[in-house]
């Protein structure tokens, strides 16, 4: 009974509307009744980009890709003239023998195959980018590549059939590489014909599921509204019919999902910071796209919030590094690749966004960060953001406290929207670029059980687990239930010498944690209050890699030194090997630190280094 209402709660909260749109999505594709009008063509084998009439030779003009492609932001694979094999699997080298089969047909979670998401990375397009930007550099072959291996995709992905006509977001995202691609080789005011042809294809596949995307709230929607406001506009100025429909539909849709999915102060609906920056790329590529069209502006209140959350990820990220925390799911999703930049280096999307919406730079020197703006034509304004200081982010759950060189980032329960992990009071605590105290990240959505419970689970965050169980119960592969609220939450209280914040919740089964954190230049003090658990509670930090040593309540690892106390006695304080993911399908071993107790008490963590 107790689960039951659990599953209605969460019903509830993610709000009837959008069940009903998967309920009559899901029914549709059941009974087969999702028709997209399959035409009656031939593959498309002509060229999609024409010769150059100019190219550029400037050195400062680098390509994404350079002689391999990297899926997943780690994963190298050698660039031949013979495109890939549209329907392998990366890692695992399995084929998908979907060809024949009606999208609508194909499971969504395929054992023989693996994780889908390593199939669909090769079909994203990326290259698209890389291939353009080798061709206005100079590279002639590069053309003749692209070409080559658009033509292939058409031929071996024949309309609405196999595994990479399935999901409505991957079709959107292959519809904006294609256009920013034009703007690269500045052919989008006159494409050729294959190219809308095929722009045309996938809005005639965008459109008929958007619903069913809408209803995820997340970034599903946002892509697909973009695709089709850009496949749209580009059909209208043809003179295409339905152009003008879908690019109206992608409008709408574009300004309702900003509304709705981006809080006041910037936080994006996935408590994510990769989602973050996947829905800010997504955002920015309808800005180039209206501004080099010459398209009517959105709404000044569309503006605001945009601008608000080009914002929040210049919070989030190490201006020296460009690394950000690894808090929430981590898909290894990276649009808009235009630097050879590693896949965490978040600077290049910061800077372009807060350009295009804050209209003033974020870093004011010259470096990778500004690629985009060469291949993409963009003016840089000459006004610098001002420096980061302690930040709160209420909507969403965050907070930032800084002092000096340190910065710890701290997780409260805030969901208006389904949390995808159990990481309440988490934190994480970065000295100059180093990430000390560390979040899990995902690793797969399609793995072994032990791994799905794992990563997303409250066993992977800084925080304090109770009785063997993640904080809030697990309704299904991305579902949580009995969503936490946050209680006593604090302002910042910054001084001289420190910031501070605090924080708590109590569970669905009476379980409360208080969180307090104090942030020095020098160390991070941390008090955990907890109560109304039953057996045990297991506070966990998860550490950077190293020799780390315990003695007795310390633990010391070159220039860092931990010491553990309590109101009680400690039942065990123990190293144990844990993993953490900062690359989608790449996992790694870290030491976490155990902390158990078997009564309430409070808890005292300080953690101190001296460099």
């Amino acid at each position: 009974m107790k689960h039951l209402f659990v599953k209605f709660k969460t019903a509830i909260a993610i709000g009837p509307y959008n069940l009903m749109r998967v309920v009559i999505y899901r029914l549709k594709l059941y009974l087969g009744l999702i028709f997209i009008r399959h035409d009656k063509i031939a593959p498309i084998y002509t060229s999609f980009f024409d010769s150059l009439k100019k190219t550029s030779t400037s050195t400062s003009h680098r390509s994404g890709w350079q002689n391999s492609a990297q899926y997943f932001g780690w994963i190298n694979q050698t660039l031949e003239m013979q495109p890939p094999n549209w329907y392998k699997n990366i890692l695992t080298g399995t084929v998908s023998n979907t060809s024949n089969t009606d999208w609508s047909r194909i499971p969504d979670f395929d054992g023989s195959t693996g994780d889908i998401k390593l199939i669909w990375e090769v079909s994203r397009f990326d290259w698209v980018l890389s291939f353009s930007q080798r061709s206005i550099s100079g590279d002639s072959q590069s053309l003749d590549q692209l070409n080559l291996w658009l033509s292939d995709w058409c031929a071996k992905n024949p309309p609405y059939y196999g595994i990479n006509w399935k999901c409505g977001q991957e079709a959107s995202i292959r519809v904006m590489h294609l256009a920013m691609a034009s703007v690269i080789l500045s052919q989008y005011e006159s494409p050729t014909t294959s190219l809308i042809e095929l722009i045309r294809l996938h809005l005639q596949r965008i459109a008929p599921t958007l619903s069913y995307a809408l209803a995820q709230d997340n970034n599903h929607g946002t892509s697909e509204a973009a695709a089709l406001y850009i496949g749209g506009s580009w059909l209208e100025r043809l003179g295409i019919k339905q152009g003008r429909k879908w690019r109206r539909i992608g409008e709408k849709w574009l300004q309702e999902r900003v509304g709705r999915l981006v809080e006041d102060d910037g936080s994006f609906s996935q408590y994510s910071v990769v989602y973050h920056r996947v829905f800010l790329d997504t955002i920015s590529m309808v800005e180039i796209w209206r501004l080099k069209n010459n398209l009517t502006k959105f709404s000044s209140s569309y503006y605001i919030k945009v601008s608000s959350t080009a914002l929040w990820l210049n919070s989030f990220t190490d201006p020296l590094s460009g690394d950000v925390p690894n808090i929430g799911a981590n898909d290894g999703a990276r649009l808009l690749s235009l630097t050879d930049t590693d896949f965490r280096d978040f600077r290049p999307s910061v800077q372009l966004s807060c350009i295009l919406f804050a209209r003033k730079r974020a870093y004011s020197e010259a470096g990778s960060w500004d690629e985009p703006l060469s291949w993409l034509d963009i003016t840089s304004p000459s006004e610098v953001l001002a420096e980061n200081r302690d930040a709160i982010f209420a909507n969403g759950g965050y907070a930032i406290v800084r002092k000096e060189q340190a910065r710890a980032y701290f997780r409260f329960p805030k969901f208006r929207f389904r949390p995808s992990h159990a990481d309440a009071l988490h934190v994480d605590l970065w000295v100059g670029t180093e990430n000390i105290l560390r979040d899990s990240g995902t690793y797969s959505y399609n793995t072994s059980n032990k791994w799905l419970t794992y990563f997303p689970g409250t066993i992977s965050h800084n925080t304090v687990q109770f009785d063997d169980r993640d904080q809030m119960p697990r309704l299904g592969r991305f579902l949580f239930g009995n969503w936490l609220k946050t209680k006593n939450l604090s302002d910042i209280k910054s001084t001289n010498n420190s910031s501070e914040i605090e924080a708590g919740y109590t569970d669905g089964d009476g379980a409360s944690h208080h969180r307090k954190i104090m942030l020095f230049e020098d160390s991070l003090h941390v008090t955990d209050r907890i109560s109304g658990f039953r057996d045990k509670a297991i506070l966990r930090w998860r550490l950077r890699t190293g020799k780390w040593l315990i003695s007795n309540n310390t633990i010391e690892c070159s220039d860092f030194k931990i010491t553990i106390t309590a109101s009680v006695d400690i039942k065990a304080i123990r190293l144990v090997e844990g993993w953490e993911s900062r690359y989608y399908m790449k996992k790694t071993s870290l030491p976490v630190l155990e902390i158990e107790v078997d009564k309430p008490c409070v808890l005292y963590t300080k953690l101190c280094w001296t460099l």
